[in-house]
């Protein structure tokens, strides 16, 4: 499921007709409840009528602007500008830029300047057969009786383009429905003539999303830090109403376990809304889910903390995107990460080794510096974004220590609430309170593509007057990083750690124990964000999921079976195929090979590879598993005991890319798991 902050737009996600960069203006308002309009320098006004049934969309805007400098108004080219002025004069003509329409707003020293447009227009049919990522990728505003879901990508209402704004809603639907954007709903009523609500954001902030449907709504209320009452509302829909009492429970925990780490929730309500489709999205005061994504029991202990978070990072404190957005990594830290560590040290680090294994699985070139990152896109900006930003975040905590690095959180949120903060301030933050020079940490980890790959070169062991001398020789691949590496000295009594400062290519240290030492261990923790050597990290699906240069080898020749293994196939690597003929020698690069089970394993036996292995063999209708050849090259397997069991993995098999196995019944999950990690070991002698 996709986390995305939608409280400033951000390239990729929002309105094509601009990438906007958000360092240009933010109002130090002090918090969204009681920061007045006046203090934005642009404020609309929007009353909105659907009609979700004919798909329908009638609205009126007036925009405030308090600046004199030319302005650029915008609105889906899908939508009719019915009426449209600047104070007195009318508006020009459009220019027409992909799906928007833009109109030029000369400068004019005379302030405020007030712009009234009424506009209307017809929604797209909402489609509930799309998948997850199909749903996230699609910017239309879609709608039907069982919901509506107007994205402020998709354009529909205008607004200052390049411009962070405040803003009033009011939202019109018939009877039986309701509607919600993020801020404060500040009225609403039902008559006969249909349901009404108005909804205030004071606080200036990016995009409007408008959640509509045919939603049971449920309230709790509970106090926030210093007192401050916060509304926690559920719009679910009917089918699901009844794990309302569990989400509000949940809100209210979450709420309360950042505000004691981080500082007082900065809104005065927050939501959970239902979506017929499989969307998972953040707003500020909200998150929308899929019906069937709030099924999953794991979500409330999960994903929910997760969008709770994003109103301080990311809704609370806006990313500077044009200098990478850290509100991702920052937040899966204190989030996905922190639930982790509350179960205990196991599950945390098998975090961390999902995290690295997850690295290893991108080929030369994928990943980016963590300074280009605005959003997820693809798994490879996934792992780059979320993971490595959180384990970036992670070894800023094992040096500076957690009570200075939750202090310095706590500043940071003193500091730039609804202001937006690039990486640098957040390092600035972080240097003052720790009163440490982090450049050279921040440097190397935020400008670099790719990561360190480190070594144990060689070891050896004398005896000492106090015990044992150890030297250790560590080397790492250009270009050099300055890392504090973790190494464990294995005796016959325990595990002794030490933190070996290595700044070049090549260095050599010198321990002391008591005790016969035997063995020296990388890293054993993997707290250490590095490239796993080819032993560390064995084969996950993700491998042929996220590498470009992955071909498809698909073993049914022809017919219905045929197009089945290409829809799974382009499922799989979310691209355009590049088919090998299965009758050819294997290719040099990593491949995916899809067929039924008899077909499967006389092409594993004509190639000399290794057969099915015994975790799966005879287990389920259908198994997914991954190779390693001897030239180090990835094989994915997908086998299938018909034609029915091979479409049945077309959904569920793309969510499973960290495994190196899985084994399905239908489309059922069965079995599943990864194969083991091997650390770094040299033995002493």
């Amino acid at each position: 499921m996709r986390q995305l902050t939608r409280g400033a737009r951000i390239p990729g996600v929002s309105r094509d007709i601009v990438c906007i960069l958000l360092s240009f203006f933010m109002a130090t308002a002090t918090s969204a409840e009681s920061a007045p309009a006046a203090d934005a320098e642009i404020h609309y006004d929007i009353t909105v009528r659907i009609d979700p049934v004919a798909r329908t969309i009638e609205g009126r805007s007036v925009i405030t602007a308090k600046t004199s400098e030319e302005l650029t108004l915008v609105m889906g080219r899908r939508f009719e500008m019915m009426r449209g002025r600047i104070d007195a004069m009318s508006l020009g003509p459009s220019a027409i830029t992909g799906r928007m329409r833009a109109w030029r707003i000369p400068g004019d020293k005379q302030m405020p300047r007030r712009i009234e447009v009424h506009w209307r227009g017809e929604l797209a049919a909402l489609d509930t057969s799309l998948d997850h990522p199909q749903t996230l990728g699609r910017s239309e505003p879609a709608s039907s009786g069982e919901g509506t879901f107007l994205p402020d990508s998709s354009g529909w209402y205008p607004y200052i383009a390049d411009k962070l704004a405040s803003y009033r809603v009011s939202i019109e639907l018939p009877g039986g429905q309701r509607g919600i954007v993020a801020g404060r709903l500040a009225e609403e009523s039902e008559t006969d003539e249909g349901y009404r609500a108005r909804f205030e954001f004071l606080a200036p902030t990016g995009g409007i999303d408008l959640m509509a449907g045919p939603y049971k709504v449920e309230t709790s209320t509970m106090r926030g830090a210093g007192g401050k009452p916060i509304q926690l509302r559920t719009y679910f829909h009917p089918q699901i109403a009844d794990l309302a009492p569990a989400y509000l429970r949940s809100v209210k925990g979450y709420i309360e376990f950042y505000e004691s780490w981080i500082g007082k929730y900065p809104f005065t309500e927050f939501s959970v809304v239902s979506s017929p489709t499989p969307t998972g999205f953040g707003m500020p005061t909200l998150t929308y889910l899929g019906i069937e994504v709030l099924r999953l029991p794991f979500i409330r202990s999960t994903s929910l903390g997760h969008e709770v978070l994003h109103n301080w990072w990311g809704n609370g404190v806006y990313p500077d995107y044009a200098q990478g957005n850290w509100s991702e990594g920052l937040t899966t830290f204190m989030a996905d990460y922190a639930y982790k560590e509350r179960e205990g040290p196991d599950a945390a680090r098998e975090m961390r080794r999902g995290w690295l294994r997850d690295f290893a699985a991108l080929s030369p070139g994928q990943d980016a510096p963590l300074t280009t990152f605005t959003s997820r896109t693809h798994g490879a900006s996934q792992i780059v974004g979320y993971n490595k930003a959180a384990m970036m975040f992670l070894m800023l905590r094992d040096l500076l220590g957690r009570e200075t690095f939750d202090h310095a959180l706590q500043a940071f949120w003193r500091e730039q609430r609804f202001r937006i903060a690039s990486w640098a301030d957040l390092r600035s933050t972080f240097q003052t309170v720790s009163k440490q020079d982090l450049h050279g940490f921040f440097d190397q980890w935020l400008t670099r593509a790719g990561a360190p790959v480190v070594r144990i070169a060689e070891a050896g062991r004398t005896k000492s007057d106090s015990g044992y001398r150890i030297s250790v020789t560590l080397e790492q691949t250009e270009p050099e990083y300055r890392l504090r590496v973790p190494v464990a000295i294995r005796t016959g009594e325990g595990e002794e750690m030490h933190m070996l400062d290595l700044e070049r290519g090549r260095q050599t240290f010198t321990l002391e124990v008591r005790t016969l030492p035997l063995e020296v261990i990388l890293d054993p923790d993997l707290r250490l964000f590095r490239r796993l050597t080819p032993d560390e990290a064995p084969p996950i699906l993700r491998q042929i999921m996220v590498d470009r240069t992955a071909m498809a080898i698909l073993l049914p020749e022809s017919g219905e079976l045929r197009s089945t293994a290409e829809t799974l196939a382009g499922k799989l690597q979310n691209r355009s195929l590049k088919l090998v003929p299965a009758t050819d020698n294997l290719p040099s690069v990593p491949a995916l090979v899809i067929g039924l089970e008899e077909q499967v394993d006389a092409w594993l036996a004509r190639h000399q590879l290794p057969g099915r292995p015994e975790i799966v063999r005879g287990k389920g209708s259908a198994q997914a598993w991954t190779i390693s050849r001897s030239d180090g090259v990835t094989l994915a397997m997908v086998s299938a005991r018909d034609a029915a069991s091979l479409t049945a993995l077309i959904r569920p098999l793309p969510h499973y890319g960290r495994q190196s196995y899985v084994i399905f019944e239908g489309a059922k999950a069965i079995g599943r798991g990864a194969w083991p990690t091997r650390a770094q070991v040299l033995k002493l002698d």
